[in-house]
């Protein structure tokens, strides 16, 4: 197992089509717990709202699930768990402290928060952070970093490769 300079181990997912990343999603849904954080990063166009509304869909939410750009929050009921949908990406640390994330990522619910680095800070000090890498025109290289033995195991249970040693994976 290949640990960081942090000593944090590292997965590996690639993707060949859209098809993988909905794969990823439907595996860590279907391994999904109450309290669970996913924090998604990586550049616009990436996949991290197809992984989101691929993850909702499994988790059996219904309807469209679409990015909470604008609205920052959205919350979706009717699936196995309840599911909440953030996006970051025009909030600020100091802004997302007075929202009262902690209710999510505490609650009852799977928490999944696109640009989650922005607000590193205030995220769950257990979750699993996926960076998003476009490897070509269509497939992905994601980077699953576990923080927390219970998600470690679930990148393991997934079906994620380990890291490589000295690979720059």
């Amino acid at each position: 197992m290949d640990r960081n300079m942090n000593g944090e181990n590292r997965y590996i997912w690639r993707a060949d089509s859209e098809a993988g990343t909905v794969e990823l999603a439907s595996r860590l849904a279907g391994l999904a717990w109450p309290g669970m954080t996913l924090a998604l990063d990586g550049e616009l166009g990436a996949g991290k709202t197809r992984f989101a509304q691929a993850f909702a869909r499994a988790l059996g939410v219904p309807g469209i699930v679409n990015s909470p750009t604008f609205t920052i929050i959205k919350e979706y009921e009717g699936g196995t768990l309840p599911f909440y949908h953030m996006d970051m990406y025009r909030i600020s640390s100091e802004e997302a402290e007075e929202l009262g994330l902690d209710d999510y990522f505490f609650g009852d619910g799977v928490t999944l928060v696109e640009w989650a680095s922005r607000i590193g800070p205030i995220l769950p000090p257990e979750r699993l952070h996926l960076h998003f890498e476009a490897a070509g025109p269509v497939s992905r290289k994601i980077t699953a970093i576990p923080a927390g033995e219970r998600y470690d195991r679930l990148c393991r249970d997934a079906g994620m490769a380990p890291a490589r040693e000295g690979s720059g994976e």
